[in-house]
C-alpha cells in the first residue's frame, strides 16, 4: 500500500512542481536511503531476481529509498529532476504465477538511473517492461516465517520539473495518461480506459484505497498546493474507510508506512529532495542533495 501524488508547476504556491510518496510496507521491513553516484555499467546488471542488459550511457546520480532486501525502490529523484513513485495495483491478471522478472521497484531504479525527463522515464520503464516482463515478490520472501512472498503488479507516477505521467501494469501490459495539472494514485487502477479493462472485480478498494485517494484528491483540488500542506497530508490519519489504513498508515502485523518524500522540482535548478524513514507522524524530513544535479 502507497499513496503518490504531484503538482505541476502551475498548481502550487510558488510555481515549482511538488512530488510526494508514502511507501507503506511490513512494519518490520528495514528501508534505506541510498545516494547512488552516475556509474558506467560494462556487464549485465543484477536486479532484485534477474539480470539486465546495461545501459548504454552513463547512469545518472540519484537519491533512492529503497527496502534494504531488494536492489529497486521505492522511490527517489536524479539528478536531472526526475522524480518517480510506484504503486502495488491489483488487476485480472494473477500475478501469482508468473516467474521472478522485473518487479515494480526495480522499474522505479531503473527509470531513476536512465530517464532525463518524465516522458523519457515512460519510454525507459515500458521498453524494460516489454523486453524482460513483470514478475516476482514485492515483499522479502521469508518474511514472517514464510517462503511464499507476495507478488503484485505496479503503476508509476513519473514527474520533472515540467510534466507528469502515469503508468500502469498488468504483467507486460501497460498504459500511459500525461497529467494535466494535478494527480494522484494510490492502489488501484486510475486510467478510465485500463481500469475499465483490468480492474480487479474482488479488491476492497472501497475500504481500504479509496478513502485515501479521494483524501489526496481532496488536498490537490483544494486550490493552491504548498509543501506544508502536502507534508500534513503525508501525516494524515483522516482518510480511514478501516481502521490503520490511513495516507499515514498503522496497521499493526500488516502495513504501515515505512517512508516518504516530498521533493521540489524547479526548473533549471537542482531537485530539493526531503525524506524520511519510520512514520511521517513521528519523525521529520531530512533534506537531501542529489549527486552531480544541475547547479545555477
Amino acid at each position: 500500500m502507497c499513496d503518490t501524488l504531484v503538482a505541476l508547476a502551475d498548481a502550487t504556491a510558488n510555481g515549482v512542481t511538488l512530488f510526494a510518496k508514502n511507501s507503506d510496507r511490513p512494519p518490520l521491513e528495514r528501508q534505506v536511503i541510498d545516494i547512488q553516484p552516475s556509474r558506467r555499467d560494462r556487464s549485465p546488471l543484477r536486479t532484485t531476481y534477474i539480470s539486465v542488459d546495461p545501459h548504454e550511457r552513463d547512469t545518472l546520480a540519484c537519491v533512492l529509498s529503497r527496502p534494504d532486501w531488494c536492489w529497486g525502490a521505492e522511490h527517489g529523484v536524479n539528478e536531472a529532476g526526475v522524480a518517480i513513485g510506484n504503486e502495488a495495483i491489483y488487476t485480472t491478471l494473477d500475478p501469482r504465477p508468473f516467474p521472478d522478472a522485473l518487479i515494480g521497484m526495480d522499474l522505479v531504479r531503473l527509470a531513476l538511473e536512465r530517464a532525463t525527463s518524465a516522458a523519457d522515464g515512460v519510454d525507459v520503464i515500458t521498453t524494460l517492461l516489454e523486453r524482460y516482463g513483470q514478475g516476482g515478490s514485492g515483499h522479502h520472501r521469508g518474511a514472517a516465517g514464510t517462503d511464499v512472498g507476495k507478488p503484485y503488479w505496479s503503476s508509476f507516477l513519473i514527474a520533472d520539473p515540467i510534466h507528469a505521467w502515469v503508468v500502469e501494469t498488468s504483467g507486460s501490459t501497460w498504459s500511459a495518461e500525461r497529467v494535466e495539472r494535478t494527480r494522484a494514485i494510490s492502489n488501484r487502477t486510475t486510467i478510465p480506459a485500463f481500469d475499465a479493462l483490468h480492474r480487479h472485480p474482488r479488491q476492497a478498494t472501497h475500504a481500504r484505497v479509496d478513502p485515501r485517494l479521494a483524501a489526496s484528491n481532496a488536498l490537490l483540488g483544494a486550490g493552491v498546493v504548498t509543501w506544508d500542506a502536502i507534508a500534513a497530508h503525508m501525516r494524515s490519519h483522516d482518510s480511514c474507510g478501516e481502521p490503520g489504513w490511513s495516507v499515514c498508515m498503522h496497521v499493526p502485523g500488516v502495513e504501515q508506512t515505512t517512508a516518504s518524500i516530498i521533493a521540489a522540482l524547479p526548473a533549471g535548478a537542482p531537485p530539493v529532495v526531503h525524506l524520511l524513514l519510520g512514520s511521517p507522524c513521528e519523525h521529520e524530513y531530512v533534506r537531501f542533495v542529489v549527486p552531480g544535479a544541475i547547479r545555477t
